[in-house]
């Protein structure tokens, strides 16, 4: 599952090829969107939750709001079913969808005007990020690549070679997890990439009200 985008998307994989998967793009929906989700792609498989194995779950980056709903869900079920979460960076995810040969980049919408962003040797191998900056700020270090994703849609101005898809899907999610645990590689721990603190903020300054 991934919530670190506008997409709220899950996924069922057998460990050779996903046999189920959803997705809806909603980016104020997460918390609403994501059980019904599970929901149904075990519905498809004709499965019960307790026939789930492992969990990989998307890390970011990505917003707060939106990625700690999958995170605290995935971390739920793992509790429940007492079996191992797995973390994937959502911008690997996104490369391995992206069928790009190649050296290539990702970026998604970070907002604030900003992208997440990573550098790929090829649709398995990230060699730089991920990071968070101004498109223009990394337009020359990006120049000539392919860069995939919805940050790059965004700003065509700094990415003149922006491709879909725009957004991670949980069964490339799933795919690339699977083929990793299967060589016996290490996934990441199902903690957040924030990359930078979250929009909400705890006020600097209280008002001091007197009693009368």
């Amino acid at each position: 599952m991934d919530t670190a985008t506008p997409a709220v998307t899950v996924a069922l994989h057998d460990g050779d090829r996903v046999v189920a998967e959803t997705g809806r793009i909603d980016a104020r929906r997460h918390g609403e969107l994501l059980l019904p989700a599970v929901d149904r792609v075990l519905a498809e498989a004709g499965l019960r939750l307790d026939a789930v194995t492992d969990v990989a779950v998307g890390v970011g980056p990505g917003p707060y709001t939106g990625l700690r709903v999958g995170l605290v869900t995935a971390a739920t079920f793992g509790s429940a079913l007492s079996v191992p979460v797995h973390g994937v960076c959502t911008l690997d995810g996104l490369a391995y969808a992206a069928g790009v040969e190649g050296p290539f980049a990702v970026a998604t919408d970070a907002r604030r005007k900003e992208v997440y962003w990573a550098r790929y040797e090829d649709a398995r191998t990230r060699t730089g990020g991920p990071c968070v900056d101004r498109p223009a700020d990394i337009a020359g270090e990006l120049a000539g690549l392919p860069v995939v994703g919805a940050g790059a849609l965004l700003y065509p101005e700094a990415f003149p070679d922006a491709r879909g898809p725009e957004h991670v899907r949980a069964g490339a999610l799933a795919s690339l997890a699977a083929e990793r645990l299967a060589a016996g590689e290490e996934l990441l721990p199902p903690q957040p990439l924030y990359l930078r603190r979250p929009d909400a903020q705890v006020p600097k300054n209280y008002k001091v009200v007197t009693p009368q």
